[in-house]
């Protein structure tokens, strides 16, 4: 499979969480995908554990929230840019950039105060190659 070109922020859609836009800051320097998520609560469903939250996938838009519910597949301790410790829900997702659909883990946090919403880290990114210097190369 030949790799796709992005930019350093893409626009992406997150069907399976009912997010069918969203700003993505393409981010070499994380390991790990994340995603704003806020009132997270936990609940079993037949013996695994599930979450669900609610997420604004627009800062323009901060009254458009988006109710999301997923399995979580881990709980993974991240470090932040800050230096601050969180154990934090994994989930996994089909993530659409452009004209490609692949599943990738995303971890849970509060992002309110962040331009992106959303972050999209390195095990992300193995069939892509990242164009520093060029911004929504798979936007229509």
């Amino acid at each position: 499979m030949s790799k796709m070109t992005v930019g350093w922020k893409e626009e992406a859609k997150l069907t399976e969480l009912n997010i069918e836009a969203i700003k993505v800051k393409v981010d070499t320097g994380a390991k790990t995908s994340s995603l704003h998520a806020f009132d997270i609560e936990s609940f079993d469903n037949n013996g695994q554990t599930f979450v669900k939250f609610k997420t604004c996938p627009d800062r323009r838009h901060p009254k458009h929230i988006v109710n999301c519910e997923a399995e979580v597949i881990d709980y993974r301790k991240i470090t932040s840019s800050n230096g601050q410790t969180q154990l934090r829900y994994v989930i996994r997702s089909p993530i659409t950039i452009g004209d490609k659909t692949w599943d990738i883990d995303i971890t849970l946090a509060d992002r309110k105060k962040m331009r992106y919403k959303m972050l999209l880290g390195r095990e992300a990114m193995k069939q892509l190659l990242v164009s520093p210097h060029k911004s929504y190369l798979q936007s229509d």
